[in-house]
């Protein structure tokens, strides 16, 4: 199986531009044969806009028809971050379509950062899978991947496969350098993680998407640049991958 990522300065709240710049992703991806592309955080409608709890959208609504519609075309499955309004409710929520335009899971952020996400959303209470290809998935995003029970909890499940679109900006290097590569070691996951490059209003992105495999080898890596990164997904002997958790004594 091939995964894609895909790089790129936020839109700012340019729904158009948004749509264009991902239309030409999942083509490119579906060309070379990605199962899925994941894109960032929040990409609908950026995730710095001062303008989200206006701008968000219901599960429902027309981005969602829109993003079916691109899969469609590309035959091409997306991963994607949203801004989602439910009533007076807004999440900072993913969801994931098939190649055909088909949405086979939906899911809201767990862990809000910091004092502007706490103000924006209310946080999620429950994980996503889904199967990928025959291969157990699941969605987090940015901050969520940070947290070592919510990975040892979706290892616990079965889930080999985690697809994380993030929002993740300087000085906060360390996520991609070290961190999500600990986490797919540790836990003999494959995880996908989608990032923003350039400036949004304050925020400098770090860039550095990655695709690590299940024994934290860099599959695929970006710099600070725009990026479509695709890697092959590895077989992997079940005897050679991590069994942390299992293995944990508490004491």
């Amino acid at each position: 199986m091939k995964i894609a990522v895909l790089q790129t300065p936020s839109p700012g709240g340019d729904t158009e531009r948004a749509f264009g710049d991902l239309g030409r992703a999942l083509m490119a991806a579906g060309a070379a044969g990605a199962a899925t592309l994941v894109a960032p955080e929040t990409y609908l409608p950026g995730y710095n806009h001062d303008q989200i709890a206006d701008l968000a959208q219901s599960q429902a609504g027309e981005w969602h028809n829109r993003l079916a519609g691109l899969c469609r075309a590309a035959g091409c499955g997306l991963v994607l971050g949203y801004a989602e309004r439910a009533g007076n409710t807004v999440h900072n929520a993913a969801v994931a379509f098939d190649a055909s335009g088909t949405q086979i899971a939906h899911y809201h952020k767990i862990q809000l950062y910091g004092a502007r996400e706490a103000a924006l959303y209310r946080p999620g209470n429950a994980y996503t899978t889904f199967d990928l290809l025959g291969t157990k998935a699941a969605i987090l995003i940015c901050y969520d991947v940070e947290f070592a029970p919510h990975i040892a909890a979706l290892a616990a499940m079965g889930v080999r496969i985690i697809l994380v679109p993030t929002a993740n900006m300087q000085p906060f290097t360390h996520v991609a350098a070290v961190t999500v590569p600990t986490m797919a070691a540790n836990y003999g996951m494959v995880i996908a993680y989608a990032n923003y490059c350039g400036t949004e209003g304050n925020l400098t992105y770090t860039g550095n998407s990655l695709i690590t495999g299940p024994h934290g080898e860099v599959l695929a890596q970006a710099g600070r640049h725009p990026a479509l990164l695709i890697a092959d997904i590895p077989a992997v002997d079940p005897g050679l991958v991590s069994t942390q958790a299992t293995d944990f004594r508490a004491i």
